[in-house]
């Protein structure tokens, strides 16, 4: 592909199996990792992405190469063998896959290389989407959106170069399936990230942080709480989603 394409504008997407059930690894690297099979598959991806960086770089395309690596969901918390959990980690969000509101569901890494435009090391702490890719996509090629529909994404591409500070999402919409589970807004004045939730999964069992008895939380029915009035909570000060707020304690 890339010897074919090397000399003109190509787009490479690869979607990875990895990270996902069952949890499939090669020989080469069952056993690297203390965290089981799960943790050998994130040393068999993080190989796999090091050796389409290698080839990027050994064709001098690493300058003009745009890559975005991300993920569809956070870690799937059930996955489990015994009393050994085997899949992913969170780290302080609440929630994992599944999951169409709590923070652990739809925060993901997104993680983006193009050394000869982008400095290294800038971290953005700006809400996006993977929605983002297809208009980032368009601008890149110097292509036009399509006019005769709404798009939900934006291009990336000012908030990355930095000629603007603050995402232009400012409502962002949580789905479970077909299921509203939780709404995002953007405060652009003051930069706050406020979120109300509508439905939220019953965990099992409760405070758990997973549906360990499901095997995967649902969407709808009574494996979910429906919330009137919402729970909101300020994202900027609370990531955790652990302190909902009522207007005695939040005014505004």
């Amino acid at each position: 592909f890339y010897f074919r394409n090397k000399h003109r504008p190509f787009l490479l997407f690869v979607s990875l199996l990895h990270v996902h059930t069952p949890l499939i690894t090669t020989q080469k690297f069952q056993g690297r990792s203390r965290h089981g099979l799960y943790g050998d598959n994130v040393e068999e991806m993080d190989w796999m992405v090091g050796k389409l960086l290698d080839v990027i770089d050994k064709e001098n395309l690493k300058n003009t190469t745009f890559v975005y690596f991300a993920s569809d969901h956070g870690g799937y918390l059930e996955v489990h063998r015994g009393n050994s959990q085997l899949g992913g980690w969170n780290g302080i969000y609440k929630g994992g896959k599944g999951m169409g509101g709590w923070e652990g569901g739809i925060r993901v890494p997104g993680i983006v290389r193009w050394p000869g435009v982008l400095a290294a090391g800038t971290v953005i702490d700006e809400p996006t989407s993977l929605m983002d890719i297809y208009p980032t996509v368009i601008h890149l090629s110097g292509g036009a959106v399509p006019q005769d529909r709404i798009i939900d994404g934006h291009t990336l591409l000012p908030l990355l170069q930095g000629t603007v500070q603050h995402s232009t999402h400012e409502f962002m919409f949580h789905y479970c399936g077909v299921f509203l589970h939780a709404v995002r807004w953007h405060q652009k004045d003051s930069g706050t990230i406020w979120k109300a939730h509508y439905a939220t999964p019953v965990f099992q069992p409760e405070g758990s942080g997973a549906c360990f008895r499901r095997g995967i939380c649902p969407c709808f029915g009574d494996g979910v709480t429906y919330h009137d009035p919402p729970l909101l909570f300020n994202l900027s000060q609370d990531p955790s989603e652990a302190n909902p707020l009522s207007a005695d304690i939040e005014p505004l």
